[in-house]
């Protein structure tokens, strides 16, 4: 429980962080620290290697990252902790074994329960180093391993916890990943969508569903006040997001095939990285598209937001999300958006800022591109603008941070 009168100081932990693709949560961070709380961020590993941003960079010097200590210090400072909190260490070990029974982490049977005494070290670190630091409640990103932690943690005798969860991942695997326990366990948990609520619906108790709350991913109104005109041809197209199979991005490229046949002009900008580069690229090459799609791999927020200027849309063709702030930068930058229909997208993204269109289908969204080609500039324009209408209302940081500190504020007892 927060000490009531006193200021509110909360640890937030994600398994790596900062990462280029989770900008989102340094902005929620920061908003909350805007609002006079202390936010000190927990995270198990860096990315550094691999963050693009300057802001990130100054992220990950605030992080306190567990792993860089070292095995035999988080094994010391563990075992510490252990020793003066026995029966919560039972109780919390339990836990653990129950998960790694599951198989959440990927791994079922003796293999999970190794990997949930890792977790359970992991968690019992953090807890010691929570009562160093005063810290009273715990926020997880992402129901998976972070949440996991964070949920021992709370056995462990350290703070109380919530989590946001995202999607997929999640809902592909909620029995595996103990969806359930972390629902139970948690003071609230929070889904970014109403489809992700849904979803933990599924997995919740009715007794427990009024735990759950929708509190959205947030952009800041500030960083998009002046949206540039669109480009003149229409032909300008944009794709942003991680290089991975769930993202769909091959069914883009056939369908940038099937379009350039009518639209000899058009040109897509492919903003991401990852495992699946090399295999894009060879479909590009393979569909004769060099000229036509552009790599760009990981930019910085800048370099995002100078990319959304010179395009005239951006493009979503993914078989399973969550809800992407890259939709919603897109839209506060006043560009329509060709979308599938899936998860929590069509709560954002309407007919009147853009298109929906089936998963998984090359000839129908090529369809939307030869459709968006062939929309007038200033019926594109007014769609744009009604998409920042709609993103600015519903998904300003700000306001978001807001629902986010009452929900701590009222769960924690201040």
């Amino acid at each position: 429980m927060f000490r009531r009168g006193a200021p509110l100081k909360i640890g937030y932990l994600v398994n790596t962080y900062p990462r280029a693709s989770h900008s989102f949560i340094r902005r929620e961070i920061l908003a909350l620290e805007r609002r006079g709380i202390t936010v000190q961020r927990f995270a198990m590993r860096s990315d550094r290697a691999g963050l693009v941003d300057a802001a990130d960079l100054v992220e990950d010097d605030k992080t306190h990252h567990v792993l860089k200590a070292g095995v035999f210090a988080v094994l010391a400072n563990a075992l510490q902790w252990m020793v003066r909190h026995p029966i919560q260490t039972v109780r919390a070990y339990r836990l653990a074994m129950l998960c790694g029974k599951r198989g959440a982490g990927g791994v079922a049977g003796t293999g999970g329960q190794l990997r949930h005494l890792v977790y359970l070290a992991e968690a019992a670190f953090v807890a010691k180093l929570c009562a160093s630091q005063n810290i009273a409640h715990i926020h997880a990103h992402f129901g998976t391993n972070s949440t996991t932690v964070a949920m021992l943690v709370q056995a462990l005798g350290g703070p109380a916890y919530s989590f946001t969860a995202h999607g997929p991942e999640e809902f592909d695997a909620p029995l595996p990943l103990c969806l359930d326990l972390k629902i139970a366990n948690a003071v609230f948990a929070v889904a970014i969508s109403s489809f992700g609520k849904g979803q933990l619906c599924r997995w919740a108790p009715a007794g427990h569903w009024p735990k759950l709350h929708v509190v959205h991913c947030g952009i800041d109104p500030a960083l998009f006040d002046q949206p540039t005109p669109l480009p003149a041809s229409g032909h300008e197209l944009i794709a942003i997001g991680r290089l991975a199979g769930q993202k769909g991005f091959a069914v883009l490229i056939d369908a940038m095939a099937i379009a350039v046949k009518s639209i000899p002009t058009l040109h897509l900008t492919l903003v991401g990285d990852g495992e699946l580069r090399p295999q894009i690229e060879a479909q590009v090459t393979r569909l004769n598209l060099s000229s036509h799609i552009t790599l760009t791999g990981w930019q910085s927020e800048a370099g995002v937001r100078q990319a959304l200027s010179q395009s005239t849309a951006l493009i979503v063709p993914s078989f399973a999300e969550g809800l992407p702030v890259v939709v919603m930068e897109a839209m506060a930058a006043a560009r329509p958006i060709i979308v599938t229909a899936i998860a929590g997208l069509p709560e954002l993204v309407t007919p009147d800022t853009g298109w929906l269109v089936p998963s998984g289908d090359a000839g129908v969204l090529a369809k939307a591109i030869l459709q968006l080609s062939e929309t007038p500039q200033a019926a594109l324009t007014d769609m744009g603008m009604a998409g920042r209408a709609r993103v600015l209302q519903r998904h300003d940081v700000n306001g978001e941070a807001a629902k986010l500190h009452q929900l701590f504020t009222q769960h924690g007892g201040v």
